[in-house]
């Protein structure tokens, strides 16, 4: 199969971005600014292509903004699946310019899927939510910390510390409540979410953010995004435990978490986990089936726009 060629690859760090372009075989460096990439997105405007980049968190915001203002298509690849396919092609050595080379030929070879157009509420959506676990993350501490505190001097500076955790928390949570209502399509989104059992505001939230293609995707690429598809370590004659791996490590963790409340409903969710507690399998293992099954309901959900059926 032939596949377009005119494909370019971009390997980000903070400071710069390298690019490597696969039609005319050349590359460049220039600063990750908004103006360096406006400039080089403006004369990029007029070809017909896509970019491939590896997901690098808020280092592409600027990039992901500019190309999509100029209707550009773009895929954010994982990392992972990039360094096992430089791995696959023989390439060892590692610099910026030949992670570019390398991302060019992934998408001439494998045409990633081009990623949705970026919804500035639910990128603001993301970074709340982000930061809301951060700061309960940081609370968790300080708690252990003050548990064992002795001395009363940082043991008072710890309850004031405490109680600017809880007042933050509580001010990102009404942020991100009022963010989901100014939107139509997130306040539609989280609210059919909710209607399954065990998904409460928390883990609404981390899927509407953090999952952004739900409703979009099969069921299996639901499950390998969450961290949650069983991958086989079969070999010869041996046959060893399917496990779940990589994946999007705070959905899964919301998942898991929405499954314990849901393994317990009077739903088909909770009949579910019945069934295979009653067949033997591990209490771990029943666990991570029912977030699987939760998470292809809820994948359904979203592409029927339909509520949950008990």
């Amino acid at each position: 199969m032939t596949l377009h060629p005119d494909v370019i690859g971009i390997d980000i760090s903070k400071d710069h971005l390298d690019i490597h372009d696969a039609e005319s075989g050349t590359g460049c460096r220039i600063a990750n600014t908004a103006a360096a990439i406006a400039d080089w997105v403006e004369r990029l405007a007029p070809r017909a292509c896509q970019i491939v980049m590896e997901a690098t968190g808020r280092y592409d915001a600027a990039l992901r903004a500019a190309l999509a203002a100029a209707g550009i298509a773009y895929a954010r690849i994982n990392p992972e699946q990039a360094r096992s396919f430089a791995r696959a092609t023989g390439r060892r050595a590692k610099t910026d310019a030949i992670d570019a080379r390398m991302l060019a030929e992934f998408g001439r070879r494998l045409a990633p899927r081009a990623a949705a157009p970026d919804d500035p509420a639910r990128a603001r959506l993301t970074a709340l939510s982000r930061r809301r676990d951060h700061l309960v993350a940081s609370r968790k501490q300080e708690r252990t910390r003050r548990s064992e505190e002795t001395e009363p001097l940082i043991a008072a500076d710890l309850d004031r510390h405490l109680a600017w955790l809880d007042t933050a928390i509580v001010d990102l949570d009404r942020a991100i409540a009022a963010t989901i209502r100014a939107s139509q399509t997130l306040a539609q989104e989280a609210a059919l979410l909710r209607s399954a059992p065990g998904i409460g505001p928390v883990a609404a939230t981390v899927l509407t953010a953090h999952m952004p293609e739900l409703g979009r995707i099969d069921a299996k690429a639901a499950a390998a995004l969450a961290g949650l598809a069983p991958y086989n370590n079969d070999s010869g004659a041996f046959r060893g435990k399917r496990s779940v791996r990589g994946g999007r490590t705070r959905v899964r963790q919301a998942l898991y978490m929405a499954a314990l409340a849901a393994a317990r409903s009077d739903t088909v969710l909770g009949r579910f986990h019945q069934r295979l507690r009653h067949a033997g399998k591990p209490p771990k293992l029943a666990l991570i089936a029912v977030a699987r099954k939760l998470l292809t309901i809820l994948n359904a959900i979203i592409r029927q726009q339909t509520p949950f059926a008990r």
